[in-house]
């Protein structure tokens, strides 16, 4: 069994990583951030900021791969701490 905890919001992400996104990623992701996903899994397509892990969990392996993709732009070897993407 594997416990999640956390709703990292874009901007936790920003900090945590040292990471600035442009504005268009970050209004893209903000518009596919499920905000609940206690009771519910996440939606086709959307994804969930967890802070324990440290980690962006999507729906299935294409959104993760759309997402690794989009964050494959930045510089991550000055990254605070590591981001792990999954679905």
């Amino acid at each position: 069994m594997s416990i999640y905890l956390g709703n990292l919001s874009i901007e936790d992400i920003e900090k945590r990583t040292g990471i600035t996104l442009t504005d268009e990623h970050r209004r893209y992701m903000n518009e596919h951030r499920q905000m609940e996903v206690n009771s519910t899994p996440i939606k086709e397509g959307f994804w969930h900021g967890f802070d324990i892990p440290f980690m962006i969990m999507t729906s299935d392996k294409e959104t993760a791969k759309e997402y690794v993709d989009m964050l494959s732009a930045y510089d991550w070897s000055k990254s605070k701490e590591p981001l792990r993407i999954g679905y």
